[in-house]
């Protein structure tokens, strides 16, 4: 097989590559351990080769691992990152040192897929991502690697990585299909990613889901570290907080990232970075947490991309996400004219998520990504109109967001929200100049 390098690398070689991946959605969800096991050991194991941190939850695992990956950056640390989905480029799913690997990394990791034949069934997408970019982690030479789960936990593709700590943000209901019914059963399954004696740090809050957790980490004899109990936030004024932590208290520290459910994501990353010092596996200096937790981005999520009329790209895409947008757009700008461009995919409570994305929003304007599970404009639209008067309809997102921001005064607010797919078609248009230059002109 020919290498792939930048240098002769080929733009078909690249689109081919991302073409056979996609066709491999045809197999759907399918959860399990066997065939990522396979694919894995005829890579020679790659995710033995690296200290990992694997991160489940229904909400907060991608800001999660923004934070971490930045903070062991920032010490020095080489880190890999493994997210889903992509807003704009397939490539951000697999990051090093917080920067997408390039055209060429993709279509040689894709290729060293490929060649895997001898498995029980055919791979599913996520199935080979996660192949892909454990692998892509031992051949860059990462030290560290962050990895989010896709999908609950026990039976998720990442689920064969050995982590030193695992983080369980929260649990809310999402994914029933696969998951199961009630919070309990879900809580089961996003516990599946506790390993015997390695420490275990959760956000969950409702008792049910708490003593699911707790039971399986009492199980296997994994130290619990639970928010609240263990560790805490308090919020300070002009945007600040402080973390009372297991062994350290750090005071006045400020996020990169915004919304004030950002300040519980962090203490779940500071409880992780205090266990991995106690433990001796990291070296992390106070004021390196500080920067690193000022300077985290995390695209799509309460983005600012604009400030006349002011935009925001959130992807908000399940009721939990919907309720915390929701939320921060009646604390901030409940005294301007908002407008809310909206499009849901057909396996979230769009009903749900429509009522509390809506319940400040002056305008709604309706639209649809370019997805085979995007709910129809025209459905939306029926069941927008039970909560706001004023609706209208653009199928296609860049002209939906051109047609907001022409609309709207300089004063007012836009926000992008319901699917990180509408987000990320958002963040395409913007860097078009046609819709640029008219929302400036």
């Amino acid at each position: 097989m020919i290498k792939a390098t930048e240098k002769n690398l080929k733009e078909p070689a690249y689109l081919d590559c991302l073409t056979s991946m996609f066709r491999l959605h045809r197999f759907g969800i399918k959860l399990g351990l066997e065939t990522i096991g396979t694919m894995l050991n005829a890579l020679g194991n790659p995710h033995r080769h690296y200290h990992s941190i694997h991160i489940a939850g229904t909400n907060g695992k991608g800001s999660v691992a923004a934070m971490l990956s930045e903070i062991l950056r920032s010490a020095g640390y080489k880190v890999g990152r493994y997210t889903s989905p992509h807003l704009e480029r397939f490539n951000e799913r697999i990051c090093i040192d917080n920067e997408p690997i390039g055209d060429a990394e993709v279509v040689e990791s894709c290729q060293r897929a490929m060649a895997i034949t001898d498995v029980p069934r055919q791979p599913t997408f996520f199935e080979f991502t996660t192949a892909m970019a454990l692998d892509v982690f031992k051949r860059r030479g990462v030290q560290w690697a962050v990895i989010e789960t896709g999908m609950g936990g026990r039976l998720d593709a990442t689920n064969l990585i050995q982590p030193v700590v695992s983080i369980i943000t929260n649990i809310s209901l999402e994914h029933q299909l696969y998951l199961g019914k009630t919070l309990p059963v879900i809580a089961g399954e996003k516990a599946g990613i506790i390993k015997p004696k390695v420490p275990v740090i959760t956000g969950a809050r409702q008792k049910s889901v708490r003593g699911v957790i707790e039971q399986e980490a009492a199980r296997i004899q994994a130290p619990l570290y639970s928010y609240g109990r263990d560790f805490r936030s308090r919020r300070g004024r002009a945007a600040q907080f402080s973390y009372l932590g297991l062994d350290h208290h750090w005071p006045q520290l400020r996020l990169g990232l915004m919304g004030d459910h950002q300040v519980e994501n962090a203490a779940l990353v500071l409880a992780a970075c205090e266990i991995l010092m106690r433990n001796g596996q990291v070296a992390l200096d106070a004021s390196a947490i500080r920067n690193a937790l000022l300077n985290t981005r995390w695209p799509g999520r309460l983005e600012v991309a604009g400030t006349a009329p002011y935009l925001i790209l959130d992807g908000a895409h399940n009721q939990m996400a919907a309720k915390l947008l929701g939320r921060h757009l009646a604390r901030f700008f409940r005294d301007r004219n908002i407008t809310l461009v909206v499009g849901i995919l057909d396996d979230k409570p769009y009903r749900a998520i429509l009522k509390d994305l809506s319940a400040t929003c002056r305008r709604v304007i309706v639209t649809q990504p370019k997805i085979d599970r995007a709910i129809p404009a025209e459905r939306l639209e029926a069941v927008a109109r039970e909560f706001v008067s004023q609706v209208e309809v653009h199928p296609d997102v860049a002209e939906a967001l051109r047609y907001a921001l022409a609309t709207s005064a300089k004063e007012d607010v836009v926000c992008v929200a319901g699917s990180l797919y509408v987000v990320g078609e958002a963040k395409t248009a913007l860097r078009q100049s046609a819709v640029l230059n008219e929302w400036h002109s």
